[in-house]
């Protein structure tokens, strides 16, 4: 069974990868790629009291989430979303840990309300007023395929557009060296259950056992298996190409999601 959405808007905020333009100039083969600390800029919408609070996990949903949508030309209070990460706010689980470790056990209540896996959403609902529906999910180093998965399914069963959000960051140590990601990445995707004229892509999506191939360039590849969010990296690619292709994207164990990607008329 084959599942088909149309792809409106790309947002995407990596190492050395800033915005989707200059990422898919990368992803094509029109400049070189240079890992860099990643640059995320403030994240727009929310009050003054929730960007203090806001962790880099937050601001990376935000920063590829409003990118997407800028480009799609789209109305974020409207939108229904998934937000999907392997591991949430690294940062934050591993200073509650510190402090359950610690001589005084007491957890900020701040510290403790973005703790949880649908904190993003939440803020998410905040900065753009929005009611729609929103799902908040993990499937480990399949999580981005369980999203796309999932955005897709909601697209063509609701027929109208959704938000895929997928974002991880690294674990401090001494989490880090059990669950180990090595860089913060984050992508959005906006998708449609019919094409439009501002259609990016046509994505037809089905389950099989293929194995995930992975990319040409070592450094590009070593980015994709250090962030379960940039397993996204060679569907990415296809689509900066601009040609027809398929890519299988890990998924559940034995189990990989194929898409086959067919670029705008």
């Amino acid at each position: 069974m084959t599942l088909t959405v149309h792809l409106q808007g790309i947002g995407v905020y990596g190492p050395g990868l800033t915005g989707w333009a200059q990422t898919a100039e990368v992803l094509a083969g029109r400049s070189a790629y240079a890992s860099a600390p990643i640059q995320l800029p403030a994240p727009e919408a929310l009050p003054a009291a929730e960007r203090r609070r806001a962790g880099t996990t937050i601001k990376l949903a935000f920063a590829v989430g409003f990118e997407a949508i800028r480009q799609a030309g789209a109305d974020a209070s409207t939108l229904r979303s998934v937000f999907t990460s392997s591991g949430g706010d690294c940062d934050n689980c591993h200073a509650i840990l510190e402090t359950l470790a610690s001589a005084d056990r007491a957890v900020s209540p701040t510290r403790f309300h973005n703790s949880v896996h649908n904190a993003p959403s939440g803020y998410w609902s905040i900065a753009t007023a929005c009611r729609a529906t929103t799902t908040s999910l993990c499937a480990y180093d399949g999580s981005f395929a369980a999203g796309l998965l999932e955005a897709a399914t909601q697209a063509r069963s609701a027929q109208e557009p959704c938000l895929l959000l997928t974002y991880d960051t690294p674990y401090p140590g001494p989490l880090g060296a059990s669950r180990r990601i090595s860089q913060p990445f984050g992508l959005a995707l906006l998708l449609a259950p019919t094409p439009t004229p501002g259609t990016l892509a046509t994505l037809d999506l089905a389950l099989s056992q293929q194995a995930p191939k992975g990319m040409d360039d070592a450094s590009l590849d070593a980015l994709r298996l250090g962030a379960p969010a940039a397993r996204s990296l060679p569907l990415l690619q296809g689509i900066a190409r601009g040609a027809r292709g398929d890519v299988a994207l890990e998924y559940l164990e034995g189990m990989s999601l194929d898409v086959s990607i067919r670029p705008a008329a």
